[in-house]
């Protein structure tokens, strides 16, 4: 077999495959084989019709098809292995020439991964948010734990903001009452704007048993998004007390005895977030600072599945699971449908583009993955799933997606590489130093650099797939 490669341009090349024709006598015995348990043939038994008897019958052309599409998969993929490409995706076949008993000779061009040039990362710098913590923070903080023992008490008064108040609802659409739109003995805090818009004004200054009744749109339910009438009845009333901020609640709602403790320790857990955003910080905004220095040419038919992709999985598992219909969404959103492709074709391009300059930065800085650190991020990623490391570790190995894991392992080192070698200052002007908080998010960099880069570019069994696709090709040919 003769194999060359044409660049028709940085991510797409043509294969130009010539086979002499002894090399198809094993897939042309094997077409016989195959055709043999297939037909009948009077005078001969199921599975012993000679060949040249087939040739007659059913005519050469036949079993040379049959051959060369059991055949090209192979030879497509030795030219790869020859041709040193990173094929992405499948190719599109085209046999050329099919001389009986002389030569094969086929093209197959292929999208495959751009050559990139990594520049040097050391002067990359970036700007995080420094860990400053203010008091109106930790009164915050401490309000919302205060805000967890509050107490409530049944009032015989009017309504007010910040009440809880156990209401029955009715809504009518068009004059007609939804089937799912009657719900009883709902608790309400007045001021939360957990329900629906308007019910605070409707039911301030209502004691027990007082109705009213409000226009709003609904916010979920068979008429969602429409606007309706509903009614609302107050059947009780309670007011709500928070607990003295205290040394008391300090031992109520803590392990602490002051509540200077409790403050103090408030406060450094508002630190220790801080310190995990600036590393999440550091690591979006290096990723950013990275690819502005690399020019990453994109395959159009690679951004157009991933754009494909995107979309599907929008529409159909998170809009899906929400109730929400893509127009529904981008009328909430208040975007157009050409601003949400343009939005939709940008995230997709950066995708592909922080893939491919992360996988080429893990060969440049020849990292690997080491048993123990694909483990780690199979068990934090079978615990984000809501499956046991078990049951997760069975579905990848079935699932083929063991290299996928190993990619996203790699790229997540090859970013915290980067992050490493940047110069990173808070707001303030201070070098900030992330290495103590480098383990605690080297998931996040592991979920960067794989959210980035879920795109159609695994480059991995892209030979075989192409292998598929050739076959289909061959038929299509032949």
């Amino acid at each position: 077999m003769k194999s060359a490669v044409e660049t028709l341009n940085p991510t797409r090349v043509r294969l130009t495959v010539e086979v002499p024709f002894e090399e198809l006598k094993p897939s042309l015995d094997a077409a016989y084989k195959k055709i043999n348990k297939q037909v009948t043939v009077p005078g001969f038994r199921k599975g012993k019709v000679p060949a040249r008897v087939i040739d007659q019958r059913f005519g050469r052309g036949v079993v040379l098809e049959e051959a060369v599409n059991d055949a090209l998969p192979k030879f497509y993929t030795d030219a790869v292995k020859e041709g040193d490409i990173n094929p992405l995706g499948q190719p599109d076949v085209d046999i050329t020439e099919l001389k009986d008993n002389e030569l094969l000779a086929f093209t197959a061009e292929v999208d495959v991964r751009p050559a990139l040039e990594i520049p040097d990362y050391s002067g990359i710098e970036v700007t995080v948010d420094s860990l400053e913590v203010t008091d109106e923070e930790v009164d915050t903080s401490v309000e919302r734990l205060r805000d967890r023992f509050a107490t409530t008490t049944a009032v015989e008064r009017a309504a007010a903001e910040g009440d809880v108040v156990t209401l029955d609802l009715e809504a009518r659409v068009d004059g007609e009452v939804l089937e799912d739109g009657v719900a009883t003995g709902v608790n309400y805090t007045i001021g939360s704007g957990e329900l629906l818009e308007g019910i605070d004004e409707a039911v301030t200054g209502l004691e027990a048993g007082g109705t009213a009744t409000f226009t709003s749109e609904l916010k979920g339910g068979s008429a969602k998004g429409r606007e309706s009438e509903v009614t609302v009845k107050v059947t009780e009333v309670k007011s709500r007390e928070l607990p003295a901020l205290d040394d008391d609640f300090a031992q109520l709602a803590s392990e602490f005895d002051t509540l200077e403790e409790l403050r103090a320790d408030a406060r450094e857990r508002l630190v220790q977030n801080k310190k995990y955003g600036q590393v999440t910080q550091a690591q979006e905004k290096v990723l950013e600072a990275l690819l502005e220095l690399v020019e990453v040419p994109i395959p159009e038919k690679l951004l157009a599945e991933e754009i494909q992709t995107r979309k599907h999985n929008l529409e159909h598992h998170q809009l899906g699971q929400m109730g929400l219909t893509l127009d529904a969404y981008l009328e909430m959103q208040g975007k157009t449908a050409e601003e949400f492709e343009a939005e939709l074709k940008e995230q997709a391009e950066k995708g592909i583009k922080t893939q491919f300059v992360l996988d080429e930065l893990v060969s440049k800085e020849k990292l690997s993955v080491g048993q123990e650190e694909l483990t780690e991020h199979l068990m934090r990623r079978a615990q984000s799933s809501g499956m046991s490391p078990d049951q997760f570790a069975q579905a990848v190995v079935e699932g083929g997606q063991v290299p996928v894991l190993v990619g996203e392992v790699a790229r997540g080192k090859a970013l915290a590489t980067v992050v490493e070698a940047a110069r990173v200052l808070d707001d303030k002007g201070e070098v900030v130093d992330l290495n103590e908080d480098e383990d605690e998010a080297a998931e996040d960099g592991e979920a960067e650099a794989s959210a980035e880069g879920e795109s159609g570019a695994e480059a991995a069994p892209a030979a075989e797939a192409g292998g598929d696709e050739a076959e289909g090709q061959a038929k299509a040919e032949g």
